[in-house]
């Protein structure tokens, strides 16, 4: 049978054309708009739940664009049990000789929870490529491998958003001088990270290559100027809520009312008519 075309988008991503630009004057402003947009997070988290959605949150990005802490804003307030983090690095001993895609097949979201990916199957096209850990053929291949694999997802009725965070060569140096001095964020540098500091130009093409094989009209990538990290966070927030958000009725569900008459019977309670409240954690 063959295969259904799948649409490239037409935007061309380039990371030198990025607006790097602040928006927050102050840190109450920032908490402000980061406090509301998690409160958007946490509705939409259990309107998945209640409806037995399924959402997939994919981040890539250079080292320390800021990955890590984005991911812990967005999932500060919600529930951990419908939420899960995997964090990518090399495959196990146990993935090797497989395909490349088996594990993240194994790590897709059950009904109502939603999955993220700190890095992903987008290593068989970037770190793998540019460290030549495996043919060209096989990560020229991969680019239709992808896009298959997520429109499978999609077709399946996943949410898929992908999002790509994006730092200057000299924002980056910057961060890698501070975790240098910084005690508690040693253990986040890498000699990768230094070694591919070697390979800023080839990785960079790497990308720019991913965004146009494998931005689809379907499942865009989105870049995320990350050199002011207030900045970054809400957008990751804002933009999650409205890719996984799209045509989702996130007001909680009326109460069931056999529930409510047991509860009335049980415990003696007069359950008053439910008020729209905004969810909390």
């Amino acid at each position: 049978m063959a295969r259904e075309r799948i649409k490239l988008s037409r935007k061309k991503l380039r990371l030198d054309k990025v607006a790097m630009r602040r928006r927050f004057k102050s840190k109450d402003d920032y908490l402000a708009r980061e406090s509301q947009a998690q409160k958007d997070m946490l509705a939409l988290q259990q309107a998945y739940f209640h409806q037995g959605l399924r959402g997939v949150i994919v981040f890539e990005g250079w080292d320390a664009s800021g990955k890590g802490g984005a991911i812990r804003r967005l999932t500060a307030r919600l529930d951990p049990r419908g939420t899960k983090v995997w964090p990518i690095g090399p495959p196990g001993a146990d993935e090797q000789g497989r395909h490349y895609l088996y594990r993240f097949w194994a790590r897709l979201p059950t009904p109502g929870t939603i999955a993220v990916f700190d890095r992903s199957w987008y290593g068989r096209v970037l770190v793998e490529r540019v460290d030549e850990l495996v043919e060209a053929a096989a990560w020229q291949r991969a680019y239709d491998e992808i896009n298959q694999f997520e429109h499978l997802l999609l077709a399946d009725g996943v949410r898929l958003a992908k999002l790509f965070l994006h730092i200057t060569p000299d924002e980056q140096l910057r961060r890698f001088q501070e975790r240098l001095h910084n005690p508690f964020k040693r253990w986040k540098l890498t000699a990768d990270d230094l070694r591919n500091w070697a390979h800023w130009d080839a990785y960079k093409t790497a990308y720019e290559d991913m965004f146009d094989r494998t931005s689809t009209r379907e499942a865009p990538w989105t870049v995320i100027p990350g050199n002011h990290k207030w900045t970054a966070r809400v957008q990751v927030l804002e933009e999650v809520t409205a890719q996984l958000g799209r045509g989702i009725d996130v007001a909680p569900p009326p109460l069931d009312p056999g529930v409510v008459a047991a509860a009335e019977s049980a415990l003696g309670l007069r359950i008053a008519p439910a008020t729209d409240t905004a969810p909390d954690s």
